[in-house]
């Protein structure tokens, strides 16, 4: 735990704070929305724990260049909530608590990600305090720039190790003005890996494509969260977004490739409503999860990511592991871009099981030529797999780049990797 927590209300406080830390050599540990499932917001070495709450302003918002600037704090779904009228949204999808600073840290993505990336694509400057207390800001406010190196992607998913971001620039994108929900059920995961795999190999425009399996379906069901009982098989909700035309071609594409596949039932809505309905247990699939945990048990969340050819033989191990040790758990994925979560419900005395069956599952991705993880970072929880997916090489270049901008290991330690013999520690 931190020894204390700091409240900042500017760029400018925050200067002064890190410049106080880094004089007494105290640790300090960036907080903003909470919702890290890594540990990046946890201080293993003490120190002080630099909460944004009070740095949630949108600073400006420049409709006309399709950006805004805000501060680290500002929700993501407060943030299009506010910006609505001007017919512009943010488009990174998370968790509905997570906020500015903490997407950039970990360069997160969400339901989104087959459309419009992830947020390294969506920033366009950022303001960062160095742990000496160095105001430092990435570059100026052009869609695009080939101007030195490029510093927002050094800053972006480097989980507060490298500085504290303060204000962030955002690209804007221009709400559709037509969009669809498509429901598709299948016998197996396999089979439906196989048809999201073939509509994006041809390029069909889709908003996203998300897999629920079995497990959800039921656990939906169970839990009562959404309006209608949902078949209890492996499900692909795909969402649609462009003109109307658009909209009603890519429906029809994907309608016409679910024919060659051995699918249960295909079902789709233009209209909003019944759009936000079909939506509804994509929506509500981690809480409903999460409601069903007994109040004293634990939930293990964690995500890789894959080749598209690897996500279905990935799944149905995870899945195969999970019932070889009597472990409940389901799997939700962005399937579009092979990343999927894996999510545990357990007690004290399965801990051990539970991280077994993570490891393996990490270390099955890494095998596959994935990554340990999609979205969710490294914290405190994936280092050894971060050495064992990049190398030792990989892992010394980020030693040194950390060493340059932070050489007495002060910002955010413990995360990403354990200090080395060039720091001489607190």
């Amino acid at each position: 735990l931190p020894v204390a927590v700091a409240f900042p209300k500017s760029t400018e406080e925050v200067s002064q704070i890190a410049k106080i830390c880094h004089e007494s050599r105290v640790p300090m540990i960036p907080y903003s929305g909470g919702s890290s499932v890594e540990g990046h917001f946890s201080a293993p070495f003490g120190g002080i724990s630099i909460d944004f709450m009070n740095m949630n302003r949108i600073l400006q918002v420049q409709s006309e260049d399709m950006n805004v600037q805000v501060q680290p704090s500002v929700s993501w779904m407060d943030l299009n909530e506010k910006i609505k009228n001007t017919g512009l949204f943010f488009p990174i999808d998370p968790g509905p608590s997570a906020q500015i600073g903490g997407m950039v840290g970990t360069n997160c993505s969400g339901t989104n990600a087959i459309k419009y990336g992830t947020m390294r694509n969506w920033v366009v400057n950022l303001t960062v305090v160095l742990s000496d207390g160095t105001i430092l800001k990435t570059r100026r406010r052009p869609r695009k720039s080939s101007a030195g190196y490029d510093l927002n992607s050094l800053f972006v998913g480097s989980e507060g190790t490298l500085g504290l971001v303060t204000e962030v620039t955002l690209k804007l994108a221009t709400i559709p003005s037509d969009t669809g929900i498509a429901v598709v059920t299948f016998p197996t995961v396999r089979d439906a890996a196989a048809m999201a795999a073939e509509v994006v190999q041809k390029s069909v425009p889709i908003g996203a494509v998300e897999i629920l399996d079995e497990v959800l379906m039921n656990v939906i069901n169970r839990m009562g969260a959404t309006s209608r009982t949902w078949a209890e098989v492996p499900t692909l909700f795909f969402k649609f977004a462009g003109t109307k035309a658009s909209v009603a071609d890519s429906i029809n594409q994907v309608q016409q490739i679910s024919k060659k596949h051995p699918t249960i039932d295909f079902q789709f809505e233009s209209d909003p409503v019944k759009q936000k309905a079909l939506w509804s247990a994509r929506k509500e699939a981690l809480w409903s999860m999460l409601a069903l945990r007994e109040s004293d048990g634990h939930v293990w969340s964690t995500d890789v990511a894959v080749p598209l050819s690897k996500v279905a033989e990935l799944i149905e191990l995870s899945k195969e592991d999970l019932r070889g040790l009597g472990l409940f758990g389901s799997i939700l994925g962005h399937i579009g871009d092979g990343n999927f979560h894996e999510t545990i419900l357990f007690e004290d005395k399965d801990r051990e099981n539970v991280e077994h069956c993570v490891h393996k599952m990490v270390h099955r991705a890494l095998e596959m030529e994935g990554t340990c993880t999609g979205e969710h970072g490294i914290g405190l929880g994936k280092k050894e797999f971060l050495r064992e997916e990049v190398g030792d090489v990989s892992i010394e270049v980020m030693r040194t780049i950390k060493k340059s901008l932070d050489p007495k290991w002060l910002m955010n330690p413990g995360k990403i990797f354990d200090y080395s013999t060039w720091a001489n520690v607190f």
